[in-house]
């Protein structure tokens, strides 16, 4: 018995350590040794459908707009689409001030979750690559022009631009912890571009080829399962690091944990959706990176707990106490971190801590909530049909040329 348990610590190590050490370590090694094939690019500007999605956006919506127009991009090639999945707080009434000046608005007019707003907006969008933004996304002025000059390689299917979040020191802990996070996400990103194909998009900056969106589920994660669907089909995924946006990370843990469980349950969803992600023959690369990046990760907080768990029931043998005693020290650190943001900013010692807990938690719920089919569409609580489509309200003008 005492084997069984020591073989399932160690396993747990094995998976943790390769999970959060192992993989960067290796990926790092055949980005170089293996690094994907390139090409030279050219300098063409296909015609470009820049699709923003909003929800009661009216704080930032403006200055998003202003944003889009002042892209280094020439104006007849690039149509920007406000895709307003019911707003009722003016973001509307706000895009249609700039009708003149060529934003189009695509409207639901009940609310029906970001993934079936965008099918509303990609079924009347004009263009050859589709860039999907959020409205809090700010992008820099040539970020059109970094994304769309990876597609002059036919081999690519989408393009993931490098979203970063704006440091600012008056924010709670959420947003240096998720800036630390988000480091090591952008570091992984382009390692697993040269090594092959980048896992993933990003809903503040990705794009695609027009004829490679496959309309949605209102369940569906669209950033996730869109690049899935698009390397079943034989295409890659490149990261573009010089497509630069910038947004604020979320206020509070809270925040960012709801918003983590939620990305989990739907980012395992469309694993399931696109199944063929998962055999090794159909992508050798980017299944690698899948299931290291992402399947593995998502099912960290298994290993941890079973490594927990092994490591009280080896409680007599001195080694495994003082392996208890740590991750006992982790968690009481991630506690205290807990306790210290309830009062205010807690210092980084603990809410590092205590953001690895939560992220762990935020997977475990997340990979519960898929399982069990708990699935919510996004900006709502109520859960939709898969069948059903919002009835249409189109407010659509032609760009000024």
């Amino acid at each position: 018995m005492r084997e069984f348990v020591q073989l399932v610590f160690w396993l747990s190590c094995i998976f943790l350590l390769y999970v959060y050490l192992g993989y960067p370590a290796l990926l790092l090694l055949l980005s170089r040794l293996r690094r994907a094939p390139s090409r030279e690019f050219g300098g063409s500007t296909p015609r470009v459908a820049l699709i923003v999605s909003a929800y009661n956006e009216q704080g930032v919506i403006e200055a998003k707009i202003k944003n889009c127009l002042a892209l280094d991009y020439p104006s007849g090639l690039l149509t920007i689409v406000i895709a307003s999945d019911g707003s009722d707080d003016g973001t509307d009434e706000i895009a249609l001030r700039y009708a003149s000046m060529g934003i189009q608005l695509v409207r639901s007019p009940q609310r029906a979750g970001k993934s079936a707003v965008l099918n509303l907006a990609c079924r009347h969008a004009s263009g050859e690559i589709f860039i999907f933004s959020d409205a809090n996304a700010m992008y820099s002025p040539d970020a059109v022009r970094q994304l769309v000059r990876h597609f002059a390689d036919p081999g690519v299917g989408y393009v993931v631009g490098n979203a970063r979040y704006v440091e600012d020191p008056s924010k709670a802990a959420a947003a240096d912890s998720e800036g630390l996070y988000w480091k090591l996400e952008t570091w992984l990103k382009k390692k697993e571009s040269d090594f092959g194909s980048v896992v993933g998009g990003d809903g503040a900056i990705y794009a695609i080829r027009r004829e490679l969106y496959t309309p949605l589920r209102s369940t569906d994660i669209n950033d996730f399962l869109n690049p899935l669907q698009i390397i079943v089909r034989g295409y890659r995924g490149v990261y573009a690091p010089e497509a630069v946006c910038f947004e604020e990370a979320g206020d509070t843990f809270e925040k960012e944990f709801n918003r983590k469980v939620r990305i989990v349950s739907r980012s395992l969803n469309a694993v399931r959706r696109a199944p063929r992600v998962l055999l090794p023959w159909t992508q050798p690369r980017h299944c690698f990176a899948l299931y290291s990046h992402k399947i593995l990760r998502w099912f960290a907080p298994c290993f941890l707990l079973f490594a927990l768990a092994a490591n009280l029931l080896l409680w007599p043998i001195l080694f495994y106490r003082v392996l208890a005693l740590a991750q006992l020290g982790l968690y009481l650190l991630a506690a205290l971190g807990w306790a210290a943001n309830r009062k205010g900013r807690a210092p980084r010692v603990l809410y590092v801590p205590y953001y690895f807990v939560l992220v762990n938690l935020a997977a475990a719920l997340g990979v519960l909530k898929c399982l069990t089919g708990s699935l919510s569409a996004t900006w709502s609580t109520v859960r939709q049909e898969e069948s059903a489509s919002p009835k249409e309200s189109i407010q659509l003008v032609n760009r000024r040329p």
